[in-house]
């Protein structure tokens, strides 16, 4: 599955700087160890310091600072036209797909932007603009209904977005992904801005654009990482705007009103052991060793798959990833999970007392924090990911107590040390990338052997759908793409461990296949045919692993164009499958590779190359990727897993992507120049790859001979789970090509 390669946050999402990716990529005693509601105010004892003030890095620690005003007096501001590179998306009523949200429909549009134009002038408002991102209050990728905020407000359903409402002018930012499905589901009122294109400005730039100077940009704190909301404040900021947080209210939930889903609160799980690999009690040593080394007190994490990745738990909070919603803060004595408790059964609260972990209620999670600063903590947050509401409240709470020490409170303290001296003393935030984020990546011994098992289990139960589908295809039966993805969960539900898709199958035929993340629409939706190209991108969650596959077929006879399309997108994942690289090697050095064949003949594709998968966890996970945007220098570690998913997609035609997950591992080479060792890597994915779509005259020996010993692995080792017509089916795709 394509997942978003964003650009700076200003432009679309936030994401991790090029310096934070360097330091979650360096070698760390966590990483070290594995290597085999949110719109309202969300208080332990005192946290035990073990190191000297001295030990912080200068570098690492900013000084608190109140930097962003909670709703000084308003200005009035009249919004002027927008002269950005804009399109206006005008949908086809024919072709239009229905939502939960009914951003196609004209007059509820109209209303529900009348209705939160009308709350920026409310006396506690006072606002000019209001932004809406896509995640919730932990960024996450997948999110809860009752968070779907810039769906429900604009009617776009796609994962990635960022809307912006002004007094006049709504707008929305998306990626390549989504074009052609955010031009269907906006309705006229808004304006789709082709993030990434020529010519289209960033959100802030579209705002500087069409504020008068001098306006009030509101925004949801807890909905922005602290590098999002700093970064958006410095941006507005050049027009003279004020970046105001409204923490008490989301505008959107305001006029969502009854409607609005209730928070899920679906009970926990224990991840076993033989899947997790290592136990929360050696994970807990390992972070607080790598938070001792850092001179802090104490770490909150905020990332929900991190969370359930430390505390070796799993839930079902949100759709297609087994995850919780949660804050988690780990002090040197003591370690507070923030969650509903409605959510722990009795077997999870046994293993969270074993493992030393107190129940808060997920509300206390700002309160906590203030009393962390009161009493001198130094905590690590890592900005890219923790909310800017959290990071706020606690520069703030740290100002206060300072002031208050700067003032003669605490007079022993005082005469103690000099002036300069007080930070070192009081609280302070280590601002650096989380050092589970890193720890996650790089896969244990048993988190790889449970990924290997389930993807065997998942390539036999998509043997068993490919060979359904084509007999049934070949009877002329008709089927439509939502009909086919659900016969795919039906296969995948016999398979032992099975607990849910790992994303929302993309079942796209013909034209539809060119929709990068197509989600088809039981009314609205393509039969699946013989005339053209079918793309299927589809995953299942496992109770010991996670998978992500992308097979593009033809059930009748494919055009030349098709099939030289479809081989240069082989010959792309072909190099990336092949691929031999030195350690310390970033993914983005790898991604030319996947493209050079179809740069070849002037073509390419807008999504990234590959994006990180977690074990039993989130189908996305970072920090890692192989990607055209080379803002991430996150080194590629032996552990690591990675999609191939090259692709191509004609607009109103058809589109072709081919996927597998690769495990990187070291690579057995004669040479080691320098003393470097070189990484490789190893498939998990083992589903035929359609040889009728291949152009035999385009591929070298070499390619010819990869796509032989792939199939013939294939038939290795699923086959003597298949009996049937789904072995015959398997047999017949397995077959070696001819060389000349």
């Amino acid at each position: 599955m394509i997942v978003l390669q964003a650009k700076p946050l200003s432009a679309l999402l936030p994401v991790r700087s090029a310096a934070m990716e360097k330091a979650a990529a360096a070698a760390s005693p966590l990483s070290a160890l594995f290597s085999h509601s949110p719109s309202s105010h969300l208080r332990s004892a005192p946290g035990f310091r073990l190191l000297p003030p001295s030990l912080p890095l200068a570098d690492e620690i900013h000084a608190p600072s109140g930097t962003v005003l909670l709703l000084p007096p308003r200005r009035f501001c009249v919004s002027a036209r927008s002269s950005g590179d804009q399109i206006v998306a005008r949908p086809s009523s024919s072709e239009m797909r229905k939502n939960p949200f009914g951003g196609c429909d004209r007059g509820a549009g109209d209303e529900k932007l009348r209705a939160l134009r009308e709350l920026f002038s409310r006396p506690d408002v006072g606002i000019d603009a209001y932004i809406i991102p896509s995640q919730d209050a932990h960024q996450s990728e997948f999110i809860a209904e009752c968070f779907m905020r810039r769906a429900y407000i604009s009617g776009f359903t796609g994962s990635a977005g960022t809307a912006v409402v002004t007094k006049e002018n709504a707008a929305l930012w998306t990626d390549g992904r989504y074009f052609l499905q955010a031009e269907k589901q906006l309705s006229r009122d808004w304006i789709l801005m082709r993030s990434g294109n020529h010519g289209v400005p960033t959100t802030s730039e579209w705002l500087n654009d069409v504020l008068a100077p001098g306006c009030r940009v509101g925004i949801d704190p807890f909905l922005f990482s602290s590098n999002a909301a700093e970064e958006l404040k410095e941006e507005v900021s050049k027009k003279d705007h004020e970046l105001v947080f409204l923490y008490d209210f989301n505008l959107i939930d305001e006029i969502w009103g009854e409607s609005r889903p209730k928070p899920p609160v679906n009970p926990t799980r224990v991840h076993d052991i033989k899947y997790a690999g290592v136990d929360v009690s050696s994970k807990l040593f390992s972070l607080r060793s790598e938070l001792m080394e850092a001179g802090g007190s104490a770490i909150i994490l905020s990332m929900l798959d991190e969370v359930a990745w430390l505390l070796n738990m799993r839930g079902n909070d949100v759709p297609n990833s087994p995850v919780f919603y949660s804050y988690l803060l780990v002090e040197m004595n003591r370690v507070k999970l923030f969650i509903d408790n409605t959510k722990i059964t009795m077997e999870v609260k046994d293993h969270l007392t074993n493992a030393g972990v107190e129940l808060r209620p997920y509300e206390g999670i700002l309160p906590e924090i203030e009393r962390l600063a009161a009493s001198g903590a130094k905590l690590w947050l890592d900005p890219s990911s923790v909310n800017a509401a959290i990071v706020s409240i606690f520069k703030s709470a740290c100002d206060k107590r300072n002031r208050k020490t700067r003032k003669g409170e605490n007079k022993e303290v005082v005469a103690s040390i000099k002036d300069q001296d007080i930070r070192a003393e009081g609280p302070f935030g280590l601002y650096k990338v989380s050092p589970v984020t890193m720890a996650k990546a790089v896969k244990n011994r048993a988190e790889i052997e449970g990924m290997c098992n389930s993807h065997l289990r998942d390539a036999a139960a998509l043997a068993e759908f490919w060979a359904w589908l084509e007999e049934e295809i070949s009877k002329n039966i008709a089927y439509t793409e939502v009909e086919v993805a659900d016969k795919l969960l039906e296969f995948r539900k016999k398979q032992p461990g099975f607990l849910d898709t790992s994303f929302d199958t993309i079942s796209g035929y013909g034209a539809n296949g060119a929709i990068i993340h197509y989600n088809p629409n039981s009314e609205s939706c393509s039969v699946v045919g013989d005339k053209n190209l079918f793309l299927l991108d589809s995953g299942g969650q496992y109770v010991d692993g996670t998978t992500d596959i992308t097979r593009t077929v033809h059930f009748g006879e494919p055009s030349l164009r098709q099939k030289e399309c479809f081989t240069r997108v082989l010959q792309g994942h072909i190099a990336i499958d092949q691929a031999i690289f030195p350690e310390g090697t970033p993914g983005f050095v790898l991604d030319i590779l996947a493209r050079s064949p179809l740069w070849k003949i002037g073509l390419d594709y807008r999504h990234g190359t590959g994006h990180g998968v977690g074990a039993a966890l989130n189908v996305h996970e970072g920090p890692q990727s192989i990607s055209f945007r080379y803002g991430n220098m996150t080194a590629l570690q032996k552990g690591m897993i990675v999609s191939n998913e090259p692709g191509y997609y004609e607009d109103n035609s058809f589109g072709i992507r081919i996927e597998n997950l690769l495990i990187v591992k070291e690579a057995e080479l004669p040479n080691y120049y320098g003393g470097i060792g070189y990484l490789g890597f190893e498939k998990l994915t083992f589903v035929p790859i359609q040889n009728k779509l291949v152009d035999l005259s385009l591929l070298s020996h070499v390619e010819i001979n990869w796509l032989n010993d792939y199939h013939a692995q294939v038939w290795e080792k699923v086959s003597p789970m298949l009996d049937g017509g789904a072995r015959e089916w398997l047999w017949n795709n397995t077959r070696p090509l001819p060389q000349d």
